[in-house]
């Protein structure tokens, strides 16, 4: 079956447990802010522009990123998920017949695991398709319930959890919610102005996990999508945690290089954007950085202790031991070590 999928991503906390100056998505992962790849993966496996609910703070710095290719809405109050979802109501009602929500500090979310989302609704009707991830019980995530069939009836948070009788029952459950959904789009709209005010640690807030329970009141069917790679379900909400996804992104883009022909002597000391390309039997030494706009040829050989950014390399090009930027290299050159150049001087 055909999906026809709208895509909200959730944009406009400023992340003020990040510290910073700089609003928490714009933070880089893999060499581009965070929220482009939450973008890229929406354009990805929507025929819409993302729509993006941006904040009054910041979100002037989002839509200069991130340009004309989404729509934004702007959360002018931080009243939760379910509050800044309700925000997008006006743009996309009556566009799509399915519409997915994710948020911009997950930038390890796979667009195939988007698609897996989109398809699950549709061929299965559902009002909601959830993602989850089994976990540990001394997770925070909130855990999801299912009954005697299998299928998803609740979650509950943590803090819930304490305060009902079964209480190791439920955080024993190793099915955790990632929070990312696809629903059915008229369940979604028409549902959306009923949930209830919650409070939260910051204020009162809509959760946008009760469309799970009005959904279950309603006799609609609720599954969930398990991811297998954990690493999808990371978010960065403070430096510590920007660490672990940069290093999960870093990771998964060296995998994708030893997976298609490139040697990497050592992953641990190795950093490749996103961005970057590289052919095949070309081989990567110890304490490079591959950054930006740059391709490199095949049968390279590139480090150690060499920066290459935004630069185009030939074929059997050896780079050991330089700086070069702005750069482009016909085959079968080799650049003497200490080379610093920039902007087509070498």
């Amino acid at each position: 079956m055909n999906t026809d999928l709208a895509v909200v991503i959730l944009a406009a906390g400023m992340g003020k447990r990040m510290k910073s100056k700089t609003q928490k998505i714009l933070h880089a992962v893999g060499g581009a802010p965070m929220v482009m790849h939450v973008v890229n993966a929406s354009r990805a496996v929507s025929q819409h522009p993302p729509t993006m609910v941006i904040g009054p703070i910041g979100g002037d710095k989002v839509k200069q990123l991130v340009g004309e290719d989404a729509h934004y809405v702007v959360q002018e109050e931080q009243l939760g998920t379910g509050h800044a979802t309700m925000v997008a109501t006006d743009v996309l009602r009556g566009k799509a017949k399915q519409v997915a929500v994710t948020y911009g500090d997950m930038p390890l979310l796979r667009a195939e695991t988007l698609q897996q989302l989109a398809t699950m609704q549709v061929e299965s009707g559902a009002a909601v398709i959830m993602t989850s991830v089994m976990g540990e019980p001394s997770s925070t995530f909130g855990r999801v319930v299912r009954n005697a069939e299998g299928h998803v009836i609740e979650i509950v948070e943590v803090a819930e959890a304490k305060q009902r009788d079964n209480t190791d029952e439920l955080l024993n459950i190793r099915e955790l919610n990632v929070g990312v959904y696809c629903f059915d789009a008229d369940f979604l709209w028409k549902n959306l102005p009923n949930l209830p005010l919650r409070q939260a640690r910051s204020g009162v807030e809509y959760y946008l996990t009760d469309m799970v329970a009005t959904a279950v009141i309603q006799n609609r069917l609720v599954d969930s999508v398990i991811i297998s790679d954990v690493d999808e379900c990371l978010g960065a909400g403070t430096r510590a945690e920007l660490i672990d996804v940069d290093r999960a992104f870093r990771q998964r883009t060296i995998r994708h290089w030893l997976d298609n022909g490139v040697t990497i002597i050592d992953p641990t000391s190795t950093y490749i954007d996103a961005s970057v390309t590289i052919g095949q039997d070309t081989i990567i030494w110890p304490n490079t950085y591959l950054q930006g706009n740059t391709h490199i040829g095949e049968d390279c050989i590139i480090g150690p202790n060499t920066i290459i950014c935004d630069s185009t390399l030939g074929r059997a090009i050896t780079a050991q031991q330089v700086n070069i930027a702005g750069t482009s290299l016909a085959d079968d050159e080799v650049i003497p070590p200490l080379t610093h150049k920039h902007e087509d001087q070498i």
